[in-house]
């Protein structure tokens, strides 16, 4: 989920109004999700070919990453930034039907520039085209999911945009299958020397036909007679404050990023070890740094807007800014562990696999998003608490089972994999004892996604991997607890706020570069094979960490406001937020 104004609609307004739901639209509308998942997931194929074709190190390679999340920020902090100067809404002003229309068509753009950077044969052309292309998925994003909402009795937005999470979770699933094949025309072992020496013609062919996808899904939309328009004028609110700091921790980030950038101007080709350490050391402080100031400046802004509310606008809120943390950490969470898995796996004591054999294993990471988020959205269908507990139990199995086929008929070989039904198993435990309230749920998910990343730190071969797969399950119903758990208690603010937590977004350009960057530093300190980039994985581990201690203090943050949330009745917590980008 991405963009910036997102006109929710709150508790006290929504329903039952017996709207009938538009279907033509609604259909029309969710091939956009696919879009995202689809792209997302299949960037984490594209980030081990793109290592090994430019000869890269771990840090570059996650790059693409931090292109593509990156631009969810900057489109994000654009449509704020307007908001706040001109006092509207932009989307809402254009319409959430040509909002959407222009984003794919930018998208489009996006995929042109792709075509002319590999023709090029450039790295650095090849971000610039991912950039725009996740720049028109910060519009789309803006626009779709709240214009999904209006397609019906809004009691029951929260089924369509759980539809169209389901819908882009199906598209993370299956991205790394068809990019795999796409890029290296087969499921075989090719080596490092083979992939080298791929031509990037099918590159070339892959954004040639999702170019057209863009446009012809852009021309459904516009031709459409059954899609509103969907347009909403209303003045926004103004957080002054708020801009300042986001624009000023735009402009450190810029500041602790160019030096990272700028030492790989220097050749380190004949350099001795210590030298190449050294250079690991300095660029990993400046990574830390950047790291650093978004977390300082989130804790600095939640501190001054409680001493001063005027003018920081939603950031007055402590379970925002709080929330606006874990959302950073959690999405950087999900995105890491996957981006850095292909260089993980590559490794003697991981299986000794070959960039171009990965995609089953990622295809599983995306899939384990989609079992949770498929098992998640069971309860917006209104169904008993007997139906609710045997779907509980069935979906998840029946989810894995999609996987496995899936990409048994892609012919991939899963049989490394099938006893990770195990893991599938403990999530659907965990999904009992959340009860389905969201502080419990992210505590338990938390608490499990940190244990599982740990225990893949610590372990090797087959476990380590099913312990770092797990962290999709354990990340999948994550966005919607983070999400509903911030903006509960905002009232005017509660768009504001919406916009302020998909900025973080930025977590996924964040980082998967700085763990990148930490494997290199640790693999430069040792001579034991693949020991930086599996250590590396201490990452996530602390991000699972704070994310639990959110869910602990978030709920004392809301009971000094007057809310206990988890007594909040089912109505009143169908704020549609289960989406995302991925």
């Amino acid at each position: 989920m991405a963009g910036a104004t997102v006109n929710m609609p709150s508790s006290q307004n929504i329903q039952s109004q017996g709207i009938p739901t538009n279907y033509g639209a609604l259909g029309t509308l969710v091939t956009v999700f696919f879009f995202w998942g689809f792209i997302a997931a299949g960037n984490s194929v594209f980030i081990p070919f793109c290592k090994h074709y430019f000869n890269l190190d771990q840090f570059q390679s996650q790059l693409i990453d931090f292109a593509f999340y990156g631009a969810y920020y900057l489109g994000a902090l654009a449509f704020f930034a307007y908001g706040s100067f001109g006092g509207k809404d932009l989307v809402g002003k254009w319409g959430y039907k040509r909002s959407i229309v222009y984003g794919l068509l930018f998208s489009a753009l996006g995929a042109v520039a792709m075509i002319v950077a590999v023709n090029a044969n450039t790295f650095t052309g090849m971000l610039v085209g991912l950039f725009i292309v996740a720049l028109g998925f910060s519009l789309q994003q803006t626009a779709a999911q709240p214009f999904a909402i209006t397609l019906g009795d809004p009691s029951t937005g929260t089924s369509r945009v759980n539809l169209g999470g389901g819908i882009n979770s199906f598209g993370t699933m299956i991205g790394p299958i068809i990019v795999a094949l796409a890029l290296f025309g087969t499921t075989a072992a090719l080596t490092e020397e083979q992939i080298a020496a791929l031509t990037l013609d099918k590159v070339i062919i892959l954004y040639a036909c999702v170019g057209v996808l863009f446009i012809f899904a852009a021309a459904l939309f516009y031709f459409s007679k059954k899609v509103p328009s969907g347009i909403l004028i209303e003045k926004t609110e103004k957080a002054n404050k708020a801009l300042f700091t986001l624009l000023i921790l735009t402009g450190l980030l810029i500041i602790m990023f160019a030096p990272v950038f700028n030492s790989y101007k220097t050749d380190l080709t004949n350099a001795t070890a210590e030298v190449k350490h050294n250079m690991e050391t300095y660029r990993m402080k400046w990574l830390s740094g950047a790291f650093a100031v978004v977390v300082i400046s989130l804790l600095f802004a939640n501190m001054s807007a409680r001493k001063s509310p005027e003018g920081w606008g939603a950031m007055q809120y402590p379970q925002l800014v709080l929330g606006m943390l874990a959302l950073f950490l959690y999405v950087g969470s999900e995105v890491t562990i996957v981006s850095n898995l292909s260089e993980l796996l590559r490794q003697p004591d991981f299986g000794n696999f070959q960039s171009s054999q990965v995609a089953p294993f990622i295809s599983m990471y995306w899939g384990s998003l989609m079992i949770g988020r498929w098992a998640g959205s069971i309860t917006v269908f209104n169904l008993s608490k007997s139906t609710n507990k045997i779907l509980l139990g069935v979906v998840p199995v029946l989810a894995f089972g999609i996987v496995i086929g899936v990409n048994t008929i892609a012919q991939n070989d899963m049989r490394p994999l099938y006893l990770y039904i195990i893991c599938v198993l403990v999530q659907i435990a965990a999904f009992y004892l959340s009860k389905d309230k969201p502080a419990r749920t992210l505590l338990i998910f938390s608490v499990l996604g940190a244990a599982a990343t740990m225990i893949g730190v610590l372990s090797t071969g087959t476990i380590a991997t099913y312990a770092f797969l797990s962290g999709g399950l354990f990340c999948s119903i994550m966005w919607p607890c983070i999400f509903s758990l911030s903006v509960t208690g905002l009232g005017k603010y509660t768009s504001q706020g919406s916009a302020f937590l998909i900025m973080m977004i930025l977590g996924g350009g964040i980082i998967p570069p700085l763990q990148g960057k930490l494997a290199d530093y640790l693999q430069s300190k040792s001579d034991v094979p693949g020991i930086g980039i599996h250590q590396s994985y201490w990452i996530p581990v602390v991000c699972f960490a704070y994310l639990a201690v959110f869910a602990f203090v978030v709920k004392g943050i809301l009971r000094k406001q007057g809310i206990d949330y988890e007594t909040v009745t089912d109505e009143a917590n169908s704020i549609p937020v289960s989406a995302e980008v991925a």
